[in-house]
């Protein structure tokens, strides 16, 4: 009768409560009776009912009061235990308690210790993980193809691809071939430290060896040929990888269409995305955002437009990256009001533009002469939760100081002190330049004198107080 057994001792624990192990135990203990199995199997009822109530520590002191008393061991139930540690998020108490579990006679199992090593590497612990895969020695155990990989690949995402060759050669003197995964780990390494022609040669390494590249391995080796810039090899590995029979995934086509459009090479690109449907497959969010992002800078925003289009017919939300590259494209050839519909856009799809963003559109607007409407996004940015900087406010200054309106300058100015933005030698090199062009030409000499020279706001306002009176007395306008 387990399931009834198992039952009632999880109704005594849950009654008992947290930190009960001693108490409960030792009433166990009183009337375990003759029948020894079933004395084993109350043991490992009891730690099943800590474990799913949440109070390891009590299951943990069931097992060292298991050992205290010199009783054969309820593996089933330890085991339980083990388990849950390597649940939590630490690793090295789960192994502290595998090594007491070893100490009294649990079989050691290289499926623990891997999952023990895979853990501390994911955190970057391998000091900690390299101790793991020692013990497996002492243990008499033969660490698997799977523990050389583990730690390979620990080693090389955090750049000791030194270490991670040293394990590769480790392998095979114990006479443990590679295989695909460790060849993936050190790839991957390599290209991430952009050391191409290294993951080539093991690239083809592999190849000699008979293994045949994944489309894990392939993507890898075009994702860091693209990153370093040689579009013309990446496009040869995706070929080299349709010769072979991999089919390359969307992950491949995303990574090759972002290479190709910061090439330049556009066209290309949309070729690719043609490629990619024929083939059954959907370009996704990333895709068309990489395409927007290319055509921008490209100058090409018809094109960006389109695709845009093409996203909305496929209820493809636009994110943040693309309505940045569709404002910055704008903003570059002068289509401010365009970029302004775009940023209204953007807001109404709850998509949150950053301060950059709207000191783009502001800067735009200031330079097209249209400082009121600058002002206006000003209050637009402020009211949306957004505190700005003294880049938009020096974008501002700029506008006003380019319309000669010096006074409205200088109350911006003293805004920007009252709101605790402290302006920097731009702000002042732009005031100064207004002063310059719409003062007294007396000034102009002066003026031009101390331009990279003043660095704070009691230099600058002995240096206007000292201007000539006929400079300050300019028509006013209302623009905030």
């Amino acid at each position: 009768m387990n399931s009834q057994a198992q039952s009632f001792i999880h109704t005594i624990v849950s009654r008992k409560g947290k930190d009960s192990a001693f108490t409960v135990f030792q009433a166990v203990l009183k009337a375990k009776g003759n029948n020894f199995q079933s004395f084993v199997n109350v043991l490992n009822g009891l730690i099943d009912a800590y474990l799913d109530l949440g109070f390891v520590s009590d299951a943990i002191q069931c097992f060292r009061l298991i050992q205290k008393h010199k009783i054969k061991f309820p593996f089933q139930g330890c085991t339980k235990v083990l388990e849950y540690l390597m649940k939590l998020n630490s690793p090295m108490v789960a192994f502290d308690f595998y090594k007491e579990l070893l100490e009294s006679g649990y079989p050691p199992n290289v499926y623990f210790f891997n999952v023990l090593m895979s853990k501390l590497c994911k955190e970057g612990k391998m000091m900690e993980a390299r101790s793991v895969f020692t013990e497996m020695w002492k243990r008499n155990l033969r660490p698997s193809a799977v523990s050389f990989n583990t730690l390979i690949n620990g080693y090389c995402r955090l750049g000791d691809m030194d270490a991670g060759y040293r394990l590769k050669r480790e392998m095979e003197e114990r006479g443990i071939s590679p295989d695909v995964y460790t060849y993936s780990a050190l790839i991957n390494g390599l290209c991430k430290n952009f050391w191409m022609s290294d993951a080539n040669e093991l690239f083809n390494e592999m190849r000699v060896k008979g293994l045949a590249p994944n489309v894990v391995i392939f993507t890898t080796l075009i994702n860091g040929h693209c990153k370093d810039g040689s579009i013309a090899l990446s496009m040869d590995a995706y070929h080299q990888m349709l010769t072979q029979g991999v089919e390359p995934d969307l992950i491949t086509y995303n990574t090759l269409v972002n290479g190709l459009c910061k090439s330049g090479d556009l066209g290309e690109a949309r070729k690719l995305i043609h490629v990619m449907i024929e083939k059954g497959l959907t370009p996704d969010k990333i895709t068309y955002t990489t395409v927007i992002d290319g055509c921008c800078k490209e100058g090409d925003l018809d094109g960006a437009f389109e695709i845009k289009k093409v996203m909305v017919d496929n209820d493809i939300e636009l994110d943040d990256v693309a309505y940045t590259a569709l404002i910055t494209g704008l903003c570059r050839q002068g289509r401010i009001v365009d970029a302004e519909r775009i940023l209204i856009e953007m807001l109404n799809a709850g998509v949150k533009p950053d301060d950059p963003i709207y000191t783009m559109v502001i800067d735009g607007f200031c330079k097209k002469g249209d400082v009121k409407m600058g002002f206006k996004l000003l209050r637009q940015m402020q009211s949306n939760g957004h505190t700005p900087n003294v880049i938009t406010y020096n974008v501002l200054l700029n506008g006003l100081c380019r319309q000669g309106q010096m006074r409205n300058a200088e109350m911006l100015l003293q805004a920007m002190l009252n709101l605790g933005i402290n302006p920097d030698d731009i702000t002042y090199n732009i005031l100064l330049e207004g002063h310059c062009k719409y003062g007294n030409p007396d000034d102009y000499d002066k003026l031009r004198g101390e331009m990279g020279l003043v660095h704070d706001y009691a230099t600058y306002t002995s240096l206007v107080g000292s201007l000539s009176r006929s400079s300050r007395h300019q028509p006013r306008k209302s623009f905030m």
